[in-house]
C-alpha cells in the first residue's frame, strides 16, 4: 500500500520539480507518527525547497494539486513547514484484507531482491565448547536476517564457517587429554588457558572409552614442562609448552585425533542445538577442508604471482593498506604457517565463486577490524569490495533476579543456550534477541521473558494470535460459520476508529518486511509486531464481534481472520511459533 501511495506521489512529484524528484527516496514517504496527523506523511517539499528556491509549503500545494485522482487516498492536507499528510480510504484498506486472504502466507512477500544470490554467514563458533548465549543472538539475527531476504525474494544460503584448523582446537584437544590423564591417576594438573566446563570431562570419559591409549602410561611418561618455560609463567606460551609436549607424549597422530575428535563430538552438540533452535544451514564449511583443497595457498601463490604479496623478515606480508586498511597483514609467518587473515581471504573468495553476489556475514563486535583487511584481500584479487557486508552483533548480558551472569567460556562459568532454551522456551529465546538492533548491547531480562503477562512483549504478541484462534473456535461451537466472500461483501461495515487502526496496521506488513530487509534490522519486524498487536487488543476490547449484528459479525470475523495471518507470517519471519492457545 506504501509503495502504491508512493507510486502517485511520484508521479506528483516528477511534475512539479521534473529531474529533482529522481533524488527523492520513495517520495519521502513515511508511516506517520500519529494518526490524527494522517496514516502517512511526506517530507519531500522540505528536501525539494533549496533545489527550487522556494517555500516548502507553497511546494506542497503544487504537490498536492498535482496528485492523481486515486481511490486509494482520502484526504490530503497541508501542514506547516511543508508536511503532506494523507488519509488512506477505508475502502482501501478494507479492500485489503480480501489481497491478504488472497496471499495467505506470501503476504508481505515481494520479488524486491531479484534474485540476487546471498551468502549468510552467521554463527561460525569455534567447535571448542557449547554454545553459549551470545551465540544464540547470532543465531537468531542471521536467521532472521536470511528468512527477511527469502521473503524479499532473493535467493539464500546459509552457511558456518567451521574453525576446525587453527590453535583453538589443539587447545580444546590438550584439555581433553589433561582430563583423561587426570581420570586415570586421580592427579589434576590443569593449566590456566585450559577449556574447563562440565563438558570437558564428558568429552575425555567419551575419548577414554573409544581410544586405545592409557592415559596413566602416558602421563608417567610425559615430560611436563616447568611453568616458567613458557615465559615467566605467561598462561598463553605455557599452554603452546603443553601442548608440544602432549604431541611429543602420544605422538602427532594420536594428539591431531583427540582433537579432531573432540572438535567434532562438539560440532555435533552444536548442530543439535541450533536445530532445536529453530537454525538450519545449508552447508557447514570446514577450515581444514579449504587446506585440504589446497584453497589458502591457491590464492596465497596467485597473489604472489600477481607481485601483491611481498617478503619482509622471513614472512609473506599483503599490502592491505594500500586497499584501505589500517596496516599491512603477514599472511604466511616465517615459519611457513599461514595465519588467520590468509584463511579469510580465501574462504571468502571461495564463496564468491560458488556464485554469491552478496556476502553478508554477522559476527561479534570483536570482529571490527576484520571487516576492511577482508574486503581488501577480496579487492586484491578482482573482487568488488561492495560484494562483502558485515553486521556486527554486541554481546548479550543475561539478567537474573536483575543481577548480571557471569560468562567465560574456558573457566566454565557460563550460560548456555541450551539451558536458555530450556528456561525460557524457544520463542521468548529469539524475539527477545532481534528485539533490539544487533550494533546494540542486550540486556536479556530472564525473569521478564518467562512472565506470562501483557509486559513480555513475545506473550503479547502470541497472546494476539491465540485470541484469535479462539474468537474463530467460538464462532464454530456457536454453530455460526463465514467464508472470505461474505466478509468481503460486507467489509464496509468496518469503519470504527478500531478498525481503522487495525487494518492499516495489518496493511503495512510489505512495507515492514521490506524496510527490515533492506536495512537487515529484524528488530523492525519484533517492534511491528508489538505495534500490531496493540491495535488488535485495542480492537477486540471494543469491538464486539460474535454478537455483533450478522453482517458486521461476518465483516469483523474476516477482520480477525487477516489478523491472525499476518501475525503468523510476521512472527515466522522472526522464527517465532504462532501458538492457538495459550
Amino acid at each position: 500500500m506504501k509503495q502504491a501511495l508512493g507510486n502517485l506521489l511520484d508521479q506528483a512529484l516528477r511534475r512539479v520539480a521534473g529531474d529533482h524528484a529522481r533524488t527523492l527516496r520513495h517520495a519521502g514517504l513515511e508511516q506517520a507518527r500519529d494518526s490524527r496527523n494522517g496514516h502517512y506523511a511526506s517530507n519531500a517539499a522540505m528536501q525539494l525547497a533549496g533545489k527550487l528556491k522556494r517555500k516548502p509549503v507553497d511546494i506542497a500545494a503544487d504537490i498536492v494539486a498535482a496528485l492523481p485522482a486515486n481511490q486509494l487516498i482520502d484526504r490530503v492536507e497541508i501542514a506547516a513547514p511543508g508536511f503532506i499528510n494523507i488519509w488512506l480510504a477505508p475502502g482501501a484498506l478494507q479492500s485489503e484484507l480480501q489481497w491478504i486472504a488472497r496471499r495467505g502466507d506470501a503476504y508481505g512477500c515481494s520479488d524486491f531482491g531479484a534474485k540476487r544470490r546471498v551468502l549468510v554467514e552467521f554463527v561460525s563458533a569455534n567447535p571448542t565448547g557449547p554454545l553459549h548465549v551470545g551465540h544464540g543472538r547470532h543465531a537468531a539475527i542471521g536467521d532472521s536476517l536470511a528468512r527477511l531476504l527469502e521473503a524479499t525474494g532473493h535467493e539464500v544460503w546459509r552457511e558456518y564457517y567451521v574453525n576446525d584448523a587453527g590453535r583453538q582446537l589443539s587447545v580444546l584437544g590438550l584439555s581433553v587429554w589433561l582430563r583423561m590423564v587426570e581420570r586415570a591417576t586421580g592427579v589434576e594438573a590443569f593449566p590456566e588457558g585450559a577449556y574447563r566446563g562440565e563438558y570437558i570431562g564428558n568429552l575425555a570419559g567419551r575419548m577414554a572409552d573409544e581410544l586405545p591409549v592409557s592415559a596413566e602410561a602416558a602421563r608417567k611418561g610425559m615430560a611436563w614442562p616447568d611453568k616458567q618455560a613458557g615465559g615467566n609463567g605467561e598462561a598463553d606460551r605455557y599452554l603452546d609448552a603443553l601442548i608440544e609436549a602432549a604431541r611429543e607424549c602420544l605422538g602427532d597422530a594420536l594428539f591431531s585425533e583427540i582433537a579432531r575428535a573432540a572438535g567434532g563430538w562438539v560440532l555435533e552438540d552444536i548442530r543439535e542445538d541450533l536445530e532445536q533452535f529453530g537454525v538450519r544451514f545449508d552447508n557447514w564449511q570446514s577450515e581444514r577442508e579449504l587446506v585440504a583443497a589446497g584453497k589458502i595457498d591457491e590464492c596465497l601463490k596467485r597473489l604472489e604471482l600477481e607481485g601483491i604479496t611481498y617478503r619482509h623478515e622471513g614472512a609473506l606480508w599483503f599490502p592491505a593498506e594500500r586497499y584501505g586498511d589500517e596496516k599491512n597483514r603477514v599472511v604466511v609467518r616465517a615459519d611457513g604457517r599461514s595465519t588467520y587473515f590468509a584463511s579469510d581471504i580465501a574462504y571468502h573468495y571461495a564463496k564468491r565463486k560458488r556464485g554469491a553476489d552478496l556476502l553478508l556475514d554477522v559476527l561479534g563486535a570483536d570482529h571490527h577490524g576484520y571487516v576492511n583487511r577482508v574486503r581488501a584481500g577480496l579487492e586484491a584479487l578482482g573482487e568488488p569490495p561492495s560484494c562483502l557486508e558485515v553486521r556486527l552483533v554486541q554481546f548479550v548480558a543475561l539478567l537474573r533476579g536483575g543481577q548480571r551472569v557471569a560468562m567465560s567460556t574456558r573457566g566454565g562459568e557460563f550460560e548456555t543456550l541450551r539451558s536458555l532454551r530450556e528456561e525460557v522456551g524457544v520463542d521468548a529465546a529469539r524475539f527477545f534477541y532481534v528485539s533490539r538492533a544487533g550494533e546494540q548491547h542486550l540486556d536479556f531480562d530472564l525473569d521478564l521473558a518467562k512472565r506470562r503477562s501483557s509486559d513480555n512483549p513475545v506473550y503479547y504478541v502470541q497472546y494476539a494470535h491465540a485470541r484469535i484462534a479462539s474468537l474463530l473456535g467460538k464462532m464454530a461451537d456457536r454453530g455460526l460459520s463465514f467464508s472470505m466472500d461474505e466478509s468481503a461483501a460486507h467489509a464496509s461495515l468496518l469503519t470504527h476508529r478500531r478498525e481503522i487502526d487495525l487494518m492499516l496496521a495489518l496493511a503495512r506488513l510489505p512495507e515492514t518486511v521490506e524496510q527490515a530487509a533492506v536495512q537487515r534490522a529484524p528488530q523492525i519486524v519484533a517492534h511491528y509486531l508489538i505495534s500490531l498487536a496493540q491495535a488488535f487488543h485495542g480492537w477486540y476490547n471494543h469491538c464486539k464481534v460474535l454478537d455483533a449484528e450478522p453482517e458486521l459479525r461476518s465483516a469483523r470475523l474476516g477482520l480477525a481472520q487477516a489478523g491472525g495471518q499476518v501475525l503468523r507470517n510476521g512472527l515466522g519471519l522472526l522464527g517465532v511459533s504462532a501458538p492457538r492457545s495459550m
